[in-house]
C-alpha cells in the first residue's frame, strides 16, 4: 500500500469494527474503544468508569481516539467514510502522510473530550469529529491558498456548518438521524482550525 493512503486503513478498520460489533449492538468488541472504560452493565443500561479511573488508574490511552472507530448505522458509517475518503486523500496528497495522521489524532483527541465534557452520555463515537477536523483544517488553508489548494466549492463548508447548526438545534434528530454526537462536531471543527493555525505558525518560523 502506498504510504500516502493512510485514510484508506482507517476506513478499512472502521467498516471492519461496524461488522464484527453489528453498527456497536455487540459490546464485547466496542467496550475495548469507547471513552471510558465501561464497568459493568445493569438493566441495559452500562455503567462507565470515571476519567480518572479509566486514564489514570487504568491506563488506558488508547481510549481517547478509539471513539472515532465506532459507528452505529449504515448511513452513519458511509457519510462518515465517504468524506474521509474525498478530504483525506486531498489532505494526504498535498501535506503528506505524517501530517494527515497529525490531524486526524488531533482532532480526534479534541472532538472526543468535547463529546464527554458537554455531554450526558459516555457512549458516542464516529469518524464526523475528524471529518469537521479536516474541514476546518482545509478552510483555513483555503482562505490562504484563495481555494485553490483543496478545491472545495465553498458550498460544502456551508453545507457542513449548517448541519452541524441542524444538528444543535434538534433537528437532525428530528428526522430520524439518531443522538448526534454534536459537540464532537464543534470540538473537532475547532481541533482542525487549531491545528492548521498552528502549523502556518510553525511553517513561518521555520
Amino acid at each position: 500500500m502506498n504510504i500516502k493512503n493512510f485514510h484508506i486503513p482507517i476506513i478499512l478498520i472502521s467498516i471492519l469494527i461496524a461488522i464484527i460489533s453489528s453498527f456497536g449492538s455487540f459490546a464485547g468488541v466496542i467496550e475495548f474503544l469507547t471513552f471510558l472504560k465501561p464497568d459493568s452493565a445493569l438493566n441495559g443500561y452500562i455503567r462507565f468508569l470515571s476519567f480518572e479511573e479509566t486514564f489514570f488508574d487504568k491506563n488506558e490511552w488508547w481510549r481517547l481516539i478509539t471513539p472515532m472507530l465506532i459507528h452505529f448505522s449504515f448511513a452513519h458509517l458511509a457519510f462518515n467514510c465517504l468524506w474521509l475518503y474525498v478530504l483525506g486523500q486531498k489532505i494526504e496528497l498535498y501535506d503528506g502522510h505524517t501530517k494527515f495522521i497529525s490531524l486526524v489524532i488531533f482532532s480526534s483527541l479534541v472532538a472526543n473530550y468535547t463529546q464527554y465534557i458537554f455531554s450526558e452520555s459516555s457512549l458516542f463515537g464516529g469518524l464526523s469529529g475528524v471529518i469537521y477536523g479536516m474541514f476546518g483544517f482545509c478552510m483555513i488553508i483555503e482562505l490562504e491558498t484563495k481555494n485553490e489548494r483543496y478545491g472545495l466549492p465553498p458550498a460544502i463548508y456551508l453545507f457542513m456548518l449548517a448541519w452541524m447548526l441542524l444538528g444543535f438545534l434538534g433537528i437532525l434528530t428530528m428526522f430520524g438521524f439518531g443522538n448526534v454526537a454534536n459537540y464532537a462536531h464543534l470540538g473537532g471543527f475547532i481541533g482542525g482550525l487549531i491545528f492548521a493555525m498552528v502549523t502556518k505558525f510553525i511553517r513561518v518560523l521555520i
